[in-house]
């Protein structure tokens, strides 16, 4: 609900209106807290699959802390980008950027089991793509009847889909602990199952900003329960406070530039996912901020920042990083639309990844109490995907494109041996399964007619095609 005393009704709409700083500065921080668990998430995960995050006993898991840190850093200055605003760079709106999701599955095969040494590819990649990512200004408006909700929900859906078995492996103890009598234990269990708990009772039991952090306060229970029944120690967090530095610059191309094709192609084409998707938040937030639709320039601002946030970024060993949905909800909830309280907010972020001691007590978290959490965000996004396939008029041309793209997509993600004779680029980029999927989905949709007759789907769909019209209930 939106705040009398913050201002009046039509400044309250005014993205330019600024709070006194007493009431701007608790807004910003409310944004972070929406989003900060999500934003260092993927930098996590990256590290675990690369074979050097939580668990792992690896001689660089000290590089975490640096990815962690990045993580915060440039979600600030991606966000300032969006507030602040350089030339056409920036929608003038409080946008606030973070860590993609999207670009996991990618990542992943990239850097699997590779250790530090696959970094320089990979932020070679996210250099390139992030540049074309901000190319996409220029003509996103023109893009976006190639990108309807069968094809963006798709793309949603399989991401969740890709990452929901890391939830798992989290929370029975994490990649490492695999094949030894501590996986899948009942106190591996309890510390997950205490953050999922606690999640959903503050999600569909309280109102406000103990709703909208649930995730957060989750896992600080977890981190609590975690404490108490000895799977953290109080020495472990002292030790990692203590070796933290209280204040750290970060270096351009730490881990080298590579040009990867695997790469480039892998995040050139997850630009236009994230390039609609950052449509649809600058959408939600002037509509449900301002009563009103977004500008061609507001959209085509939000694009060049994404990508340049995301090229900066690369350079300095941060992940991609794009709109956070939350927090566009979080603006539909307040009633505020300055986008100078979302200022206040980067800021904040990028206090916190000059402090490396915030990232070093963030990787004590136990990957069991991690798993909790993921489990619900990964959840989530498969639940935006589902939601947002519900705009799609199910009609049996549409049944036939989902059904094969998903086909595909998801069963090289689960058997990714069916193409290890395939060339590195192509098998990296056909494992993800997301990519396929995606590209099945974009041809299919553009080439099939927009009627298929009955008989052309009943019999290879065993009488489950499907007799409804319209769309799915909401």
């Amino acid at each position: 609900m939106a705040n009398a005393s913050i201002g009046t009704p039509e400044q309250l709409r005014d993205p330019n209106y600024t709070p006194g700083l007493g009431k701007a500065i608790p807004l910003g921080i409310q944004h972070v807290l929406a989003m900060f668990v999500s934003n260092v998430t993927p930098a996590i995960i990256v590290a675990g699959a690369a074979g050097f995050g939580f668990g792992s006993n690896s001689p660089d898991f000290p590089e975490l802390l640096y990815l962690i840190q990045m993580s915060m850093l440039f979600a600030g200055v991606a966000t300032l980008l969006q507030t602040i605003t350089i030339g056409p760079v920036g929608a003038a709106l409080p946008i606030v950027q973070g860590t993609s999701f999207a670009f996991i599955p990618i990542m992943i095969p990239l850097v699997a089991g590779k250790g530090v040494d696959a970094l320089a590819a990979l932020f070679g990649g996210i250099v390139i793509g992030g540049m074309f990512h901000a190319c996409l200004g220029f003509f996103i408006g023109r893009i976006r009847f190639a990108l309807p909700p069968l094809v963006t929900g798709l793309v949603v859906t399989m991401i969740g889909l890709a990452l929901v078995k890391v939830g798992i492996q989290y929370a029975a103890g994490g990649v490492p602990a695999i094949g030894t009598p501590e996986y899948g234990s009942l106190l591996n269990w309890s510390a997950a199952l205490v953050v999922i708990f606690v999640t959903l009772a503050l999600k569909f039991f309280t109102k406000g900003m103990l709703s909208i952090s649930a995730v957060l306060i989750g896992l600080l229970a977890g981190y609590v329960y975690a404490l108490l029944t000895g799977i953290l120690s109080v020495d472990a967090i002292a030790s990692s406070w203590s070796n933290s530095a209280a204040f750290a610059l970060p270096q351009p191309f730490k881990y080298g530039f590579e040009f990867s094709l695997a790469a480039v192609i892998g995040f050139c084409l997850m630009a236009f996912i994230s390039a609609i998707e950052t449509v649809g938040d600058v959408s939600g937030i002037t509509k449900g901020g301002a009563g009103r639709e977004a500008t061609d320039k507001e959209i085509a601002g939000a694009t060049y920042a994404d990508g340049l946030g995301t090229a900066i970024a690369g350079v300095f060993g941060g992940l991609p990083n794009t709109s956070f949905s939350q927090n566009v909800g979080l603006i539909a909830m307040t009633g505020v639309m300055s986008r100078h309280v979302v200022t206040c907010g980067a800021l904040f972020l990028i206090l916190c990844g000059l402090v490396p001691k915030v990232g070093g007590v963030i990787r004590t978290i136990p990957i069991e109490v991690l798993g909790g959490g993921v489990i619900v965000m990964f959840g989530m996004v498969v639940a935006a995907g589902i939601s947002m396939l519900s705009d799609v008029d199910w009609n049996r041309r549409n049944m036939v494109i989902f059904a094969i793209s998903l086909s595909i997509g998801l069963g090289l993600q689960l058997e990714p041996d069916a193409v290890q004779y395939l060339p590195d680029t192509a098998r990296i980029l056909m494992t993800s399964g997301l990519l396929p999927a995606a590209f099945i989905a974009i041809v299919l949709n553009l080439a099939l007619p927009q009627d298929l007759a009955e008989e052309a789907t009943e019999e290879v769909s065993g009488g489950l095609s499907g007799h409804s019209k319209g769309r799915l209930p909401r």
